[in-house]
């Protein structure tokens, strides 16, 4: 089942990378008529179930370096379709979903190094052979954004404006300039923080960071109270998606990463990520329900003891 899906989120990126129109030069989309699906928002979540079950049968001899490179082919198919639609953001999370589960399953350090090794190797083959002009641009023009102020740092530069403007109690809701005037493009998507910033100040914003923590530690938790190992990984893996489409979003927002068009988890606007996003707490919460119902007998027993 679990691999059926693989395969067939593999066939739709494949036929939407012949098939799709890239949206706004970046994503293709499955039109549906009133609704929008991106299909790299179910591969990201399709991927953390493929390898939760996958290091969860193999937990036993997880040390051999071969569960390494057979996880990541996984992770490679999914990456590759996705970097050719392009969409640099979702191709950046599943790689890192795949590297942070990896990590949580029980590789030993020296495994770590040579993952990190190769890591560097794909870095500087994706730079010098694979890497589009426009994305080589985003990556240089983040390290100094004043470079370019009317060309590919713009949408930096009046992202760091909007989150510095807002100073510590922020302009007030809906008195946010760069982003009601439009001087800050996609504010309401991929620079939703730094409008949020802007409105709301830097309280506003440790506010957020706390929510958001909130959030992550009860995934944590709940992944760690797990009766299964595919019940643990996946929790670790969702921890981990979540993690990186905040922390990117958050440093793209701020002008310490580059700006790859990723959502703020449930916060951006859009249905398609949202839809994933809730979608998959469901299942976390959905999967220890089920694991408590069906494993009531040996529960009440270790309680005995």
């Amino acid at each position: 089942m679990v691999l059926a899906f693989f395969l067939a989120a593999s066939l739709g990126l494949f036929l939407l990378l012949i098939m799709g129109n890239p949206v706004k030069g970046a994503g293709r989309w499955v039109d549906l008529g009133p609704l929008s699906l991106q299909l790299s928002d179910p591969a990201k979540i399709i991927l953390i179930i493929v390898l939760a079950k996958y290091f969860s049968r193999r937990h036993v001899e997880i040390a051999h370096f071969k569960h390494i490179i057979v996880s990541g082919l996984y992770a490679l198919i999914f990456f590759v379709l996705i970097f050719l639609q392009p969409d640099l953001g979702s191709a950046i999370i599943i790689f890192l979903i795949w590297l942070g589960m990896v990590m949580v399953s029980g590789i030993s350090k020296k495994h770590v190094l040579t993952v990190l090794a190769l890591v560097l190797l794909s870095l500087f083959f994706l730079w010098s052979f694979v890497f589009q002009e426009y994305q080589k641009q985003r990556i240089l023009t983040f390290l100094n954004p004043l470079t370019d102020i009317r060309g590919a740092g713009y949408n930096a530069l009046q992202s760091v404006i909007a989150v510095g403007s807002g100073q510590t109690f922020g302009k007030g809701i809906g008195f946010g300039t760069q982003s009601r005037l439009r001087f800050l493009p996609e504010y309401q998507t991929d620079f939703i923080f730094s409008a949020f910033a802007e409105e709301w100040g830097l309280m506003g914003a440790l506010i957020l960071f706390s929510l958001f923590g909130v959030l992550i530690w009860r995934v944590i938790t709940s992944a760690l109270k797990g009766l299964t190992n595919f019940e643990i990984l996946f929790g670790a893996g969702l921890a981990i998606f979540l993690i990186s489409q905040f922390t990117i979003n958050v440093g793209m927002n701020i002008g310490l990463l580059p700006v790859t068009g990723t959502p703020l988890p449930f916060i951006s606007y859009g249905g398609s990520h949202l839809l994933i996003e809730f979608a998959a707490l469901g299942v976390l919460i959905g999967m220890r329900k089920y694991s408590r119902t069906f494993h009531k007998e040996e529960i009440e027993e270790k309680a005995l003891v």
